[in-house]
Formats: structure tokens, sequence, C-alpha cells
């Protein structure tokens, strides 16, 4: 879905858990990391930038599963990888720190 100049993305967004190596501490809504799609070899991979929103509440902490939309500048070659069910990675530098499905575009 085009909102202004982002392209949005409703989805199912889990927290891992510090026992998982995720964060220590929770995110609030407006958390930009790095989104992952693929990855190229051994740790290679491209990441764009998008922003989180909590459709429901403020926040999550680590080991939690919410629903949100993430909003893409639409600029980023990211438009191919918008399918319902696309799985995604979501970082901290090289830090993986969640995962993402899209539920709706």
């Amino acid at each position: 879905m085009r909102d202004h100049d982002f392209w949005s993305v409703k989805a199912k967004f889990r927290l891992r858990a510090t026992t998982e190596g995720g964060r220590k501490n929770g995110i609030k809504s407006g958390y930009r990391p790095n989104h992952v799609f693929e990855y190229r070899g051994s740790n290679t991979f491209s990441a764009y930038m998008g922003e989180i929103k909590f459709n429901e509440s403020e926040s999550i902490e680590p080991g939690q599963e919410k629903i949100v939309t993430v909003r893409f500048k639409p600029g980023q070659p990211i438009k191919e990888f918008f399918t319902i069910g696309r799985k995604w990675w979501v970082h901290e530098g090289p830090i993986l720190v969640g995962e993402a499905e899209i539920l709706e575009i």
C-alpha cells in the first residue's frame, strides 16, 4: 500500500528473545532497524531501512510477537519482495534481532 512517500506492509513481527541472541530490552513504535529479505552467502546481505509502527500498543519486549505496520521509503529496490507470506529478518547491524512475515500489502 502506498502511504504518501512510503511503501507500507502489515506484518507479524517477532522480537527474538535475549536467550536467542536478540535484544536485552524491548523496542517502541517508531523503531528503525535494518530489514533483510535475502542473504547472499555467509553473513552477506542487503539491508533496507524501514520504520516499525505498532498497531495496538506502543512497545514489544524480547520474545513477544505482534502485528505491526512497516513503512519503507519507495526509493529502495524493495517492492519486488512484497508478496503476502514473504518472511524477512530484522537486524541491528550484523545482529539478528527479529523476524517478520507480510500479512497485507
